[in-house]
């Protein structure tokens, strides 16, 4: 939805051959970012923002066939390739119950994540159904429940880890999210992906597995710096 001062704008970030991510509201501090997976079971979106031309970014994969409306304007209740919205956190759904109602499908839901969404939902277990993306859950605290997925190529991340500012270090490409600096996740560990899509930053496409491997690594020993950080910029 827009922003409280109108702004209803994004950029595309992270293409690649099976999909992409839009950042939307690019001045927002929080950098939330969501994604386009191009899948042999369609095209699913990923904890969408929903903000003007998404519509017209998720046509362009699958068959492309995509709506006939305007650009910015889609088509009410039509789906073009669009197989589902994935929602991958419980603490906030973006808009994907909106996102989801607009293109008559489901949201898939990881049977773990305790949520309810004003949209038609499909539980799911083992990896994201007729894909190649395994799920993983990265977090179970209370208040806390987080899936990632994994193809063995695109590591899929909401916030465990990211890149925008407030998570990562001085020396750090990825950080692990400032209040799980002391218990980071240890299902990413030993994981060695391609490229890391993040809910909040670019993703990383260069040395990713080995980016993963030292946020995890240091997530403790950097802490102090993120957290002062983070200080200095509530004071600024």
């Amino acid at each position: 939805m827009p922003s409280a001062d109108g702004d209803d704008t994004y950029e595309e970030l992270n293409r690649f051959d099976g999909g992409t991510s839009w950042l939307a509201h690019p001045d927002e501090a929080m950098q939330r970012v969501s994604h386009v997976l191009d899948t042999d079971a369609g095209v699913f979106l990923v904890d969408p923002i929903d903000v003007s031309g998404i519509d017209d970014l998720a046509a362009e994969f699958g068959d492309g066939r995509g709506s006939d409306a305007p650009a910015g304007q889609p088509e009410a209740g039509a789906s073009g390739d669009v197989a589902g919205v994935v929602l991958l956190l419980n603490r906030h759904e973006r808009d994907a119950a909106t996102v989801a109602r607009r293109h008559d499908v489901p949201v898939y839901l990881p049977s773990f994540l305790t949520r309810e969404v004003d949209a038609p939902t499909e539980r799911f277990d083992g990896s994201l159904p007729g894909t190649d993306y395994g799920l993983l859950r990265t977090l179970a605290v209370p208040g806390w429940h987080e899936a990632a997925l994994f193809d063995g190529e695109t590591l899929v991340v909401p916030e465990a880890v990211g890149t925008a500012p407030f998570f990562h270090g001085a020396d750090e490409q990825l950080g692990v999210h400032p209040m799980l600096r002391l218990t980071p996740p240890s299902t990413l560990r030993g994981l060695r992906p391609e490229r890391i899509l993040v809910g909040h930053g670019r993703g990383v496409h260069e040395a990713a597995a080995d980016s993963l491997r030292y946020a995890l690594e240091h997530s403790r020993s950097n802490a102090p710096g993120v957290w002062a950080g983070m200080v200095r910029e509530l004071f600024r």
